[in-house]
């Protein structure tokens, strides 16, 4: 009897603890689907020195930033003295932007795959097979490059015309420039697969000191070349174009240099780059397809928002690059912090260590929001101070400062998504950034753009608009899917 007590009293023991551990999951599972939408709320791990873990984001996003900021005030430096030349001028370099950054698309996927590939193996320890990456991404760079050089230079007229240039001022110009920079299309992509490499292991300072030099050089040749200084000719447009050109070698050359000598990891040897492994080939295709798809995406998308603008007329389109110009100062902050997302969470993947990984990421995007609400502040209070920067022009001015308060509300939504998206690149979840931009640029983009344009008449502002909504839904995605922990579980 007493045991017939004591077996039901077990039994019962153990349908509790069946219980309770059904409850238990119920409410872990209840607390993964909360963690999907608000993250962690855990502290930081116990080994992971806060001080350290600043001082690591900092020494990546540091150099990069200034790097970033840097090659951005030199653009908005070239394109003040081009508008010095006219609206029409201004128009003319905005035509060729997307068609060359549809260019790039191919080489921008090899480069997040060359990131990827080599901050894993440096956090793994793994040298040989990081220098296999740099080496078989630089060579698959300069073959690609040259055949895209060729493509660009005979097309340049028709696709400036299919952006959307009328005048035939404009057409002739935009030709010019475009077929200019073609000439050394190889050089420059070659400069981005190496400063890629150097990202993926941390070396953002060597790429800051080469991008510096070269934009010292860029706004020295355009002030002389553009406007014809001391006994240099005044040539224009092609004189903006040739000063770009000039500076990618003085890039090239530094780049170069630094691969060359090397480092604790990474060491260049010209004979290796004819040394293919299969091995290495199909983790940078696994890593940069879908980095290549949402590139295509995201300049198909950006074309056809360019060209909806552009519809509105040159001195409107003039405004738009104003703005975006200026904008894109912005983009500096998400970028610089992305890379050290990008950089951090590959190597703490390769030591295994996905909570490092995360405290990297969570800090990264602290500092980026901080940066652009500083950013917002400057937009809405100096926007059209910087504005006048550009054109005399008052109604183009004003147009532009009009559309700089939109981009100050999305500045931290901005922020966010981009420091996001860098950290699943840098985990191989390339398919999701990949699907995420189709959804933003691609659909809601272009869409709500023509909707707003076309069928309220808003103007410049509803592109804006559709700008800041696809932002929205962007850095919401990335954040529900970072919070998922999906990219932990992704294999190079």
């Amino acid at each position: 009897m007493w045991g017939c007590v004591i077996l039901s009293g077990q039994q019962q023991n153990q349908t509790s603890k069946v219980e309770g551990d059904e409850v238990s999951i119920q409410r872990n599972e209840k607390k993964s689907l909360k963690q999907i939408f608000f993250g962690e709320k855990e502290g930081y791990p116990e080994d992971l020195d806060k001080i350290e873990l600043r001082r690591q984001i900092l020494t990546i996003a540091g150099p990069a930033s200034a790097e970033l900021l840097l090659t951005q005030l030199v653009s908005m430096v070239s394109n003040m003295m081009v508008g010095g030349l006219g609206t029409w001028a201004i128009s003319a370099v905005g035509y060729t932007i997307q068609p060359k950054f549809l260019m790039m698309t191919m080489f921008q996927a090899m480069n997040v795959g060359a990131t990827a590939l080599v901050a894993r193996y440096k956090g793994a320890g793994d040298r040989e097979r990081a220098n296999l990456a740099m080496h078989q991404s630089i060579m698959i760079t300069f073959l690609l490059s040259i055949v895209f050089s060729v493509i660009g230079y005979v097309f340049a007229r028709p696709l400036v015309i299919f952006m959307g240039a009328e005048t035939e001022q404009a057409i002739s110009a935009g030709t010019e420039y475009f077929q200019i920079q073609m000439l050394l299309f190889p050089i420059s992509s070659l400069v981005l697969a190496i400063t890629a490499i150097l990202r993926g292991v941390g070396q953002t300072r060597v790429s800051m000191v080469y991008n510096i030099v070269a934009n010292i050089v860029n706004v020295a040749c355009g002030f002389l070349l553009i406007n014809g200084m001391w006994f240099f000719p005044r040539l224009e447009i092609v004189g903006a174009a040739w000063a770009v050109n000039i500076s990618q070698i003085v890039a090239f050359i530094i780049a170069a240099i630094a691969i060359v000598r090397g480092s604790d990891i990474l060491q260049f040897e010209f004979s290796k780059l004819f040394h293919w492994k299969a091995e290495i080939i199909r983790a940078l295709v696994k890593i940069g397809a879908p980095a290549m798809v949402e590139q295509l995406v995201m300049r198909s998308g950006m074309i056809i928002y360019t060209k909806t603008v552009t519809s509105l007329g040159e001195a409107t389109y003039a405004a738009h690059i104003i703005a975006n110009n200026i904008m894109s100062l912005s983009f500096m902050n998400g970028q610089a912090f992305g890379i050290a997302a990008t950089s951090l969470l590959g190597q703490s993947l390769g030591r295994e260590r996905a909570d490092h990984g995360r405290a990297y990421v969570r800090r990264c995007r602290q500092y980026g929001m901080i940066v652009s609400i500083i950013m917002a502040v400057a937009f809405i209070f100096l926007g059209k101070q910087i504005c006048g920067l550009y054109t005399d022009d008052q109604w183009t001015i004003s147009l532009a400062a009009s559309v700089l308060v939109v981009a100050a509300i999305m500045q931290p939504l901005q922020s966010s998504q981009l420091i996001l998206a860098g950290a699943l690149r840098g985990a191989g979840d390339t398919k999701a950034v990949a699907f995420c931009t189709f959804v933003g640029i691609i659909i809601i983009r272009p869409l709500v753009s023509l909707t707003l344009i076309n069928l309220f008449n808003v103007g410049l502002i509803g592109a804006w608009i559709a700008f800041l909504l696809d932002q929205s839904i962007r850095s919401v995605y990335t954040l529900v899917r970072f919070n998922s922990g999906k990219w932990q579980k992704i294999t190079i």
